[in-house]
């Protein structure tokens, strides 16, 4: 089993910047990638980044490319998500996932971050 707890949402003002984090504890070298999804109300959940455990390459969704950007610490067992230049569009609640080698996803409570003046 593996734990996701996210932190650093909160309201932002369009163009601001926020950084959300992901503390992972449990059977943690089981996880062969980590990521960051959001949902925004009436709409589905979507990828916006990831991370991949052997060799940290990343991917990133296009609407997010070259303003977000996903890391982590492996000595804290945390992944991050710089989000700059924030839009409105952005608003959504925003779930940390884990995806172990095998079947199952494991997924955070999320947190809320809302772009708005």
């Amino acid at each position: 089993q593996v734990q996701l707890v996210e932190s650093g949402g909160g309201l932002v003002q369009p163009g601001g910047s926020q950084t959300l984090s992901c503390a992972a504890s449990g059977s943690i070298f089981s996880i062969y990638a980590m990521g960051w999804y959001r949902q925004a109300p009436g709409k589905q959940r979507d990828l916006v980044a990831r991370i991949f455990t052997r060799d940290s390459s990343t991917i990133y969704a296009d609407s997010v490319k070259g303003r977000f950007t996903i890391s982590r610490d492996n000595a804290k067992n945390t992944v991050y998500l710089q989000m700059n230049s924030l839009k409105p569009e952005d608003t959504a609640r925003y779930y940390c996932n884990a995806a172990p080698y095998g079947t199952g996803q494991y997924w955070g409570q999320g947190t809320q971050v809302t772009v708005s003046s």
